[in-house]
């Protein structure tokens, strides 16, 4: 059986090039969509073309003839749903008829997490579009954890004693191409990618070897300000902890192995190899 083109977003990036790698070892013809086409990935069966999420024409010609697409999310800015919403409506102009789109675990409206807003934002406009659509709700990416450490070989944040059930990017990955190879039996699905078991981040402190501090809120905002980082970008990075803090990320899912076939990966394989 021919395979169908699937467009991919992201391929340049450590989620879409893994999925993108992934499809092309099954021999799955992509389109893949790039910024810069000199970063494009090469890989067998795959295109590049040239347009950003919130370049409605140039979208709109990338994606025409193609039916499937995977969404990772746009790079974080002020205009992140702005762009996405011209991503959404391109697509479904060019005649796309799946979207599957990478958002986050527990999104909605009232979610702590400031990010976790957007994805609802984005989800509710790809429901209002009408095309058919997947969301692939990620939990935080277990992959980032090391990167919290300091250099002082501490984690720091408001976090308390909540617990997250972080996921592997690889699983979500896995995940992601079972939806993409087979998106008629996923339409209209929602699910939660985790990881098999919930942690805190004195449990994630002792896997990697560091301590954790659980920070008040205002010495978590006081911790980032070297950084001269926007309002909105301490708002999320402080609210990923919050989050946890209030038990928004602890919740468990069977979806990746549901969707995969094999069991999510655990933290202590993923951090201690």
């Amino acid at each position: 059986m021919s395979e169908q083109t699937i467009a991919v977003t992201g391929s340049t990036g450590r989620l879409g090039g893994r999925v993108a790698t992934r499809l092309a070892a099954l021999g799955v013809p992509q389109r893949l969509l790039v910024r810069d086409a000199a970063r494009a990935p090469q890989l067998a069966g795959a295109e590049a073309r040239v347009a950003a999420f919130g370049d409605g024409d140039a979208v709109r010609q990338a994606l025409d003839g193609v039916g499937t697409v995977l969404m990772v999310s746009a790079s974080e800015t002020p205009d992140r749903v702005a762009q996405h919403r011209t991503f959404v409506d391109a697509a479904a102009e060019a005649g796309v008829r799946h979207l599957v789109y990478i958002s986050f675990y527990g999104a909605s409206p009232e979610a702590t997490f400031t990010l976790a807003r957007d994805h609802y934002a984005t989800e509710e406009h790809i429901r209002n579009v009408g095309m058919e659509a997947t969301f692939l709700r990620d939990n935080l990416y277990a992959d980032f954890l090391p990167g919290l450490v300091g250099e002082d070989g501490v984690i720091r944040g408001p976090a308390g004693d909540g617990e997250v059930a972080a996921v592997a990017q690889d699983d979500i990955a896995d995940a992601a191409v079972a939806v993409l190879r087979d998106p008629g039996a996923h339409a209209g699905r929602t699910y939660e990618l985790t990881g098999p078991e919930a942690v805190s981040f004195d449990d994630i402190a002792d896997l990697l070897g560091v301590k954790y501090h659980d920070e008040t809120v205002a010495e978590a905002y006081a911790s980032r300000a070297s950084y001269n980082a926007p309002r909105w970008q301490l708002d999320a990075w402080v609210s990923t902890y919050t989050a946890i803090a209030a038990g928004e990320l602890a919740g468990v899912t069977t979806h990746v192995a549901d969707l995969t076939g094999h069991p999510a990966t655990g933290m202590v394989k993923l951090l201690r190899g």
